[in-house]
């Protein structure tokens, strides 16, 4: 596999010229307006058109035929969704003059995704060969015993005592926001935990070829999980405003994840057997 192809030193190009366009807003304090709006929508188009190429060119490794086929696109189909629901957000801005709609029809396409992540995941398990490591490995029987549990220290105190100070519902605030704001996070961490479980009993297999694309998902699914605690911290504060450190957050999540699918999204080197071959189930 070359180190990186066309699809991933595009979107790399795209995201480092939106890196330097969030700075401009961050550092000349500026948290509301067109430009503001525009940065939203535009960091949405990564996972928007990411995960539309990789569902696409899923084909080349199977397609739904194919366990790693199936990984790439219901990952894919995640990121597409994100991508979606942040295009009805951005319709609230500019057409309904809805600086933050939320909860909204934008949760239609946040919500479903990251179900689709942890199902691509899952999937991922068997592609990389994560289940014959669990089956013939002690220590791959303790890892995941031992990983979930020392993920759910740190997200208690992330999503309900810092997020919520303590409070699941607090005054004033609709239950559905209430439910979102715990179900992102949870949801989040849910994938996250998956996919470590994932690239921990992996490593080691398929010659290194998933490596990087897994280590992409991880990185991603972990600043996505922070991201998501931040959003429903400042909404429940009512200091969110587009734009703000945790929109660089998703932003950062968002193109790790695609950065990672997209590695999918040439034709494996024929030159490789050992590496191209993808599982059946």
């Amino acid at each position: 596999m070359k180190r990186f192809n066309a699809y991933q030193k595009i979107f790399a190009a795209f995201f480092a010229a939106l890196v330097i366009f969030w700075a401009i807003l961050f550092f000349s304090d500026k948290k509301s307006g067109n430009l503001n709006y525009w940065y939203s929508f535009l960091f949405g188009l990564i996972p928007l058109f990411g995960g539309l190429i990789g569902m696409m060119r899923a084909k080349l490794w199977g397609g739904l035929r194919s366990s790693l086929g199936r990984a790439i696109f219901f990952i894919s189909l995640g990121l597409f969704l994100w991508g979606f629901g942040e295009s009805i957000w951005s319709y609230y801005n500019f057409f309904k003059g809805i600086p933050a709609p939320y909860p909204s029809l934008a949760d239609i396409g946040f919500a479903p995704s990251i179900f689709f992540w942890i199902l691509g995941t899952a999937y991922l398990a068997v592609a990389t060969g994560a289940f014959i490591a669990l089956k013939r490995k002690t220590w791959a029987k303790v890892a995941l015993f031992l990983i979930p549990l020392v993920l759910l220290i740190p997200s208690y105190y992330v999503q309900v005592s810092l997020a919520r100070e303590g409070v699941i519902v607090p005054p004033g605030e609709t239950t559905l926001k209430a439910i979102l704001d715990i179900a992102y996070p949870f949801g989040d961490f849910l994938a996250l935990t998956f996919a470590a479980v994932v690239f921990t009993l992996s490593y080691k297999y398929a010659g290194g070829l998933y490596r990087r694309p897994v280590i992409g998902l991880l990185a991603g699914l972990a600043i996505m999980y922070f991201a998501d605690s931040w959003f429903s911290y400042t909404t429940t504060k009512e200091t969110y405003y587009n734009g703000d450190f945790g929109d660089f957050m998703l932003m950062v999540g968002l193109f790790l994840m695609t950065f990672g699918i997209l590695a999918f999204a040439t034709k494996p080197p024929l030159n490789k057997p050992s590496t191209s071959k993808v599982e059946s189930k």
